[in-house]
């Protein structure tokens, strides 16, 4: 039997992943498959990058700009 969201109900869990901030590389180890919700998440040069939390809130204008990371 699966459970609601289709996966097995086994009993075993996810592994955490550790996430690098890829500006100043604090790292965080995260129990889901998305960051936490305090990083940011960008695609630059069809490469994904993760952003931590401080990171984040000082290049918040350069982010919602769209900037890349290299114009911070």
């Amino acid at each position: 039997m699966t459970s609601p969201s289709g996966s097995s109900d086994d009993g075993s869990a996810a592994q955490p992943r550790r996430l690098v901030c890829a500006r100043c590389g604090t790292s965080a180890e995260v129990p889901t498959d998305g960051p936490p919700l305090t990083w940011t998440y960008s695609v630059e040069d069809g490469a994904g990058r993760h952003y931590c939390e401080t990171c984040s809130r000082e290049n918040l204008r350069s982010i919602e700009g769209r900037l890349d990371s290299d114009w911070w």
